[in-house]
């Protein structure tokens, strides 16, 4: 059985019956966190919401008040999942969320469309598809697209666009001789019922379970973005279709606005003008690495020529590194001074490094380790890492200072 949904794709609203809901539960992924949710699974004699398939995500709407978090496909039912339970035998209005299945609308059929020009003009395959959030991909059996095919292929898109042609909807039965003549990819083992067919007029008649548009003008606009390299001599090319070509032009406006005010540059110029940011900045960061070496090998002499130094050494600096660090190690004679040096925001994560005589490093590394917080290791009187927190820097230093004292005070 055909769904109300794939019956009328434009019919925002439904009036059905509940047959069952049942407990269930849905794992989903929220802020990258998998998630499982109890709710329940309810099954309606008709729905106007998609169950997911074709490459195609499912809908999402409302079942009366209840909001209907994921549609899927069981054999010839469409089963909605909800976090409130619905009673069995009750009429209820059934309404989609408009903006997302219109927008799926427009993805899929211009799939269609770009999928059958680019078989007829070029003769390659489109092997799987995906309807992305933001932007969606076919994955075409050719090595590479060159650009000339590419702008070739969008130009032809959008003549048969603006040339009005229709877009209908077949059901045939499985054993119909018509159902050879069209393209496929297969049927799934659970299908039931008549055979469904998109026919873009003249152009492709494929056979798929998904929404579409009832005429190409609906699509409004194909952008091609380009092409990727897919798989073992594959080629991915992403694509826009309709509003999201709107959404994709306000959003490069805004950027393009927002460096005007920031390069204080016209458009034109912006590529030129972050070329030569980017130019500054090594130029600025070779500079400053330079005088952080430099800096690196003073701070060491200053404390060498300092007759009251003592026998332990500790700095901090917030701009910095490892190689920073390991200068002023170097510069030292470990052998009778304990350093302690730390680089990055004092309260924040940061990086560290312990010199000294191998004995003490070995002891104290592991206790530094625990205090920041950090991950690291030692040999031959070095110990270093990183630290997930410098905010408790003034102990460790306090701790090697005493340790400091009282080992002196033993030798003496």
């Amino acid at each position: 059985m055909a769904f109300q949904c794939q019956r009328d794709s434009y019919m925002k609203k439904f009036v059905t019956s509940v047959v069952s809901c049942s407990p269930a539960e849905l794992k989903q992924e929220v802020n990258g966190k998998k998630e499982t949710i109890k709710g329940f699974n309810v099954m309606l004699q008709d729905t106007v919401l998609f169950p997911e398939g074709g490459g195609q995500p499912d809908d999402h709407g409302l079942i009366g008040d209840v909001p209907v978090l994921r549609v899927t496909r069981q054999g010839p039912d469409a089963v909605h999942f909800v976090t409130s339970p619905v009673e069995v035998g009750q009429e209820v209005c059934v309404e989609v969320n408009w903006e997302r299945r219109f927008d799926h609308m427009q993805q899929h059929s211009g799939q269609h469309l770009i999928t059958a020009l680019a078989d007829k003009m070029f003769g390659y395959k489109t092997t799987s598809w995906d309807l992305g959030r933001q932007r969606s991909t076919i994955e075409l059996d050719t090595p590479s697209m060159k650009a000339a095919q590419l702008q070739e292929l969008e130009e032809a898109v959008n003549e048969k666009i603006r040339a009005h042609i229709p877009v209908s909807v077949q059901l045939l039965s499985l054993n119909d001789p018509a159902v050879e003549k069209v393209r496929s990819r297969g049927l799934p083992d659970d299908h039931a019922g008549p055979i469904r067919i998109i026919d873009i007029e003249g152009i492709d008649a494929n056979m798929c379970c998904g929404t579409h548009v009832t005429n190409l003008s609906h699509l409004q606009v194909i952008k091609l973005l380009g092409t990727e390299k897919g798989k073992k001599n594959k080629t991915n090319l992403i694509f826009l279709a309709g509003n999201r070509v709107l959404k994709y032009a306000e959003k490069s406006y805004s950027t393009e606005r927002s460096l005007v005010s920031l390069l204080k540059t016209g458009p034109d110029e912006h590529v030129e003008a972050v070329d030569k940011l980017q130019k500054s900045v090594k130029l600025l960061q070779k500079t400053n690495l330079t005088l952080l070496r430099d800096m690196a090998v003073l701070i060491a002499q200053n404390f060498k020529n300092n007759p009251d130094r003592g026998h332990f050494f500790s700095l901090h600096k917030k701009e910095g590194d490892n190689e920073f660090m390991n200068i002023i190690a170097n510069e030292m004679n470990t052998e009778e001074t304990l350093v302690f040096l730390t680089v990055g925001d004092e309260k924040g994560p940061g990086l560290f490094l312990l010199a000294g005589p191998s004995g003490q490093v070995a002891e104290l590394g592991p206790q530094v380790l625990e205090l920041l917080q950090g991950k690291g290791a030692g040999k031959n009187g070095r110990f270093q890492g990183k630290a997930n927190s410098l905010a408790r820097r003034e102990e460790v230093e306090a701790l090697l200072r005493q340790h400091c004292e009282h080992h002196r005070a033993e030798e003496e």
